[in-house]
């Protein structure tokens, strides 16, 4: 593997402004470049958002080799109740397949529905599609969640759990996954979070055809079915979206396939050069970072390498995502700020913040239905902390800095999802107000973590 072939794609992705969190290179059995983005770290799982789709397609895979369904099964024979609330319906001709390869005939994702209602399955069952099933092609969250939830009931257990012993235990792999519907069901489109070498062995384990180690942990043929092109997605032959959807997976141009979440969440296997390529991140244009693995990586695993290796890892050991410029204005008395705030009725369920000013940190604290938290906020460094946020615990790196006299902004990054935050507080004699802006849009509106959208607070004193 050509080293300088690795730096030329770091180098794009840097100057093409897409913000990656980690990467992972594997060839032919071996790691040859893996980097984290401090404040990222190995450790850390990151979210996968809709990546997550593709290890449902391997539960799904495991379960017909175990007999306890197929392809074949109509949908409505596990939901006998909701099916039958939702009267003849176009729904009836629906089989597992048809959720596998996202041809259900839905015109739009169900999933925003569903979202809607405590019973998942029968809002699938009462959207009834506008198309005959198995004709055209529609990414849809919802039918992944029917996925899941036909392997709970066939199963009898929840996805994580079924997928650990059968697969996440013998690969070494720690997910953790935490989107349930109303009723406990995992959400299966979303939802997984693991560390990048865990989703590497993933993408090695599919390049083996389902072989780890030399035991075989996904059925035989199952790795073929699952990434061949089972419904068109498109014509355009230089799209890596229209190359054809397989049982969870993307095909992609040169060979390869993937599987891929929100703002760049990748993992894709190359057959034909007997490679992995894993990244996290918050890229908001994916087809840029896929076009980066085509132009620069693929070329350098058939030519030799002209530049030292050492460049490479050195480059790889100072990766960073810098926190902002400490700001050169302060206030004049810093301490007429450090006081608790009474917060009006908002959304976020926040009836108090605190803010105190230090020389070396600064502190933010606010008192929601968890309790009071607080968080260290660095000067021109990143301080680490552990806080909740509506009930989820939450990993937040923090920094702060003065824009004006008045204006204090903290930057937020949650280093085990896609998003950083930005928090301005605007102070003004006895008042605070906090606007809160993210780097990327909350995927589908789906999300683990709470946006805090606004918030305004007068100082009771």
């Amino acid at each position: 593997m050509a080293s300088e072939s690795v730096l030329a794609f770091l180098d794009a992705m840097k100057q093409g402004g897409q913000e990656l969190h980690s990467f992972m290179l594997a060839r032919r059995g071996h790691v040859v470049a893996e980097g984290w983005w401090s404040p990222y770290r190995p450790e850390l799982p990151h979210s996968l958002n809709s990546l997550s789709k593709s290890f449902v397609s391997a539960a799904i895979g495991l379960a017909v080799a175990e007999g306890k369904l197929t392809a074949r099964d109509d949908i409505a024979a596990f939901f006998p109740k909701e099916a039958a609330a939702a009267g003849p319906r176009e729904t009836a001709r629906l089989k597992v397949r048809h959720l596998l390869t996202m041809s259900t005939g839905h015109s739009q994702d169900t999933i925003s529905a569903m979202l809607l209602s405590d019973n998942w399955a029968a809002a699938f069952l009462n959207a009834p599609p506008e198309h005959e099933p198995g004709t055209r092609f529609m990414y849809h969250t919802g039918a992944t969640y029917m996925l899941s939830a036909i392997l709970h009931k066939a199963a009898g257990c929840h996805l994580l759990d079924y997928l650990r012993r059968r697969l996440f235990d013998p690969l070494g792999i720690e997910a953790e996954g935490h989107a349930t519907c109303p009723r406990g069901i995992h959400a299966g489109g979303y939802g997984l979070s693991m560390r990048t070498e865990d989703v590497a062995k993933f993408g090695l384990l599919l390049l083996r055809q389902g072989i780890w180690n030399g035991e075989r942990l996904l059925p035989e043929g199952w790795v073929e079915e699952a990434t061949s092109a089972h419904i068109p997605t498109g014509a355009d032959a230089s799209n890596d979206w229209a190359q054809g959807y397989g049982y969870q997976f993307w095909r992609c141009r040169h060979g390869a396939y993937r599987g891929d979440g929100a703002y760049g969440q990748f993992c894709v296997v190359m057959p034909e050069q007997d490679s992995v390529v894993v990244m996290t991140g918050a890229i908001a244009n994916m087809p840029f970072a896929l076009e980066g693995i085509w132009a620069h990586l693929l070329p350098g695993m058939s030519g030799d390498s002209t530049r030292p290796a050492v460049r490479l890892a050195e480059k790889l050991s100072r990766l960073v995502l810098e926190p902002p410029e400490r700001g050169c204005l302060l206030p004049e008395d810093p301490d007429r700020f450090s006081r608790r705030y009474a917060v009006e009725l908002n959304r976020s369920g926040i009836s108090a913040l605190a803010f105190s000013f230090g020389e070396k940190t600064d502190s933010v604290s606010f008192d929601d239905s968890a309790g009071p938290q607080t968080m260290i906020v660095g000067h021109g460094q990143w301080e680490r902390n552990e806080v909740r946020l509506a009930g989820i615990r939450v990993l937040a790196e923090a920094s702060g800095r003065w824009l004006t006299r008045t204006d204090y902004e903290i930057t937020l990054r949650l280093p085990e999802t896609p998003y950083c935050d930005v928090w301005l507080c605007r102070f003004e004699d006895d008042r605070v107000r906090m606007d809160v802006n993210r780097n990327v849009e909350v995927y589908g509106g789906i999300t683990d973590v709470a946006l805090l959208p606004g918030l305004s607070g007068k100082s009771p004193n």
